[in-house]
């Protein structure tokens, strides 16, 4: 005899209508939670590995964690400016970029709430080594000159960081002469402005950072040696994606715990109310299991009609809950990074691992949920069941 036909087990699911709903509902409320942490994890993510690009290489102070944290000397800077592995540009120049970046504090457009922004010190070499930064509205900075451009995040979300309006920083007036879109990258929650006037007005005697493209992305780890061995140099090179990759770690990692924990707290409900569904159907249908078992159908098929009723009220849970997580990649989060102690915006994002791991998580609600009342199901005696009427 084979297993119990798939359209009698969906059939069962839709004439307890009710029920299925009710129940599928808040699995899927609890698949939404654990997705919805999950999609800020990897918006995170994704906005700061964005960030950087493949055949660009970041080298900062060593033991610095962040730019924030490093110094480059501007004679260990020159040293690696100097260095042949380093792409040339049309015109001849080295594509490198001696850059400064400290943390200023400005008010929120709202809420006027004071919070942590990024202004980068950067030069002309500095913007062409970011393609994916784009200017939306206004110009570009003069070289020189005590103007910045913001990123869409700080323009959007901070005062004085519109165009045309102004910024006191660093004993010294500043002008927003322009906004740029940086292509879903971090770069968006910060403010750029010439590297020399920038270090001028913060009293800077040392660069932050030296960015710089590799003529050819596999002298990556030939150069990153012979930096790090160099008695000259305190520095450490790491590709850029790496290097804001790493800046997501702990803000994601936290993340992730926590939306798990929250999870599991909330799913206990949810495997509660699935138990009691499939007892309440496995009550109703004593009957009709007494009437399978009679027909032929073993222990086994009984045990795995209820199971996979029980798996399939929950991937539906599952997949509604997805569909409303869905809905959250069209708003913007706002948070400190807890490496730089920066705010930095992103969206909610959706992935294939995210998709998987949420159904995942479903149909171990509805394993959890219908084992047991599939079990009972399963041991009811023929005859004592076909007596219930």
């Amino acid at each position: 005899m084979t297993g119990v036909p798939l359209s009698y087990i969906i059939r069962n699911l839709w004439v307890r209508k009710l029920t299925t709903v009710l129940t599928a509902g808040g699995m899927a409320l609890v698949v939404f939670v654990f997705a919805a942490v999950l999609m800020l994890a990897a918006g995170l993510e994704k906005t700061l590995v964005e960030t950087g690009s493949h055949d660009n290489v970041v080298v900062i102070r060593r033991s610095a964690q962040t730019e924030i944290q490093s110094g480059v000397a501007r004679e260990q800077a020159a040293i690696i400016a100097a260095r042949g592995e380093i792409a040339t540009a049309a015109d001849g120049a080295a594509e490198v970029s001696k850059e400064v970046m400290v943390l200023v504090v400005m008010p929120k457009r709202i809420s006027n709430k004071p919070s942590n922004v990024t202004i980068r010190g950067v030069s002309q070499r500095g913007i062409a080594l970011r393609p994916q930064v784009k200017i939306t509205a206004g110009r570009m900075f003069r070289p020189g000159s005590a103007e910045v451009i913001a990123g869409t995040r700080v323009a959007q979300g901070f005062r004085g960081a519109g165009i045309g309006e102004t910024l006191s920083l660093g004993g010294k007036t500043w002008t927003v002469v322009g906004t740029f879109d940086a292509g879903g990258s971090g770069f968006a929650s910060e403010l750029w402005g010439d590297v020399d006037q920038m270090m001028q007005a913060f009293r800077r005697s040392a660069y932050s950072s030296v960015i710089f493209r590799l003529a050819n992305s596999g002298d990556f780890e030939q150069l990153r040696r012979a930096l790090e061995d160099d008695q000259r140099l305190t520095v450490e090179a790491q590709r850029e994606t790496l290097f804001y990759a790493k800046q997501s770690e702990m803000m994601s990692s936290f993340l992730s715990v926590l939306g798990t924990i929250l999870s599991v707290i909330f799913s206990i409900g949810a495997i509660i109310g699935a138990m009691i569904t499939m007892y309440a159907a496995v009550a109703n249908r004593t009957h009709e299991i007494g009437t399978l078992r009679a027909l032929g159908f073993q222990r086994r098929n009984i045990l795995a009609a209820f199971l996979f009723e029980s798996l399939l009220l929950s991937l539906l849970g599952g997949v509604l809950g997805l569909v409303l997580a869905s809905f959250l990649q069209l708003y913007t989060v706002s948070t400190m990074n807890w490496q730089t102690f920066a705010e930095l915006a992103f969206t909610f994002s959706m992935n294939g691992r995210v998709v998987v791991e949420a159904l995942l998580f479903a149909l171990f609600m509805g394993l959890a949920g219908g084992f047991l009342p599939a079990i009972r199901a399963a041991r009811l005696d023929i005859v004592e069941a076909l007596r219930s009427v």
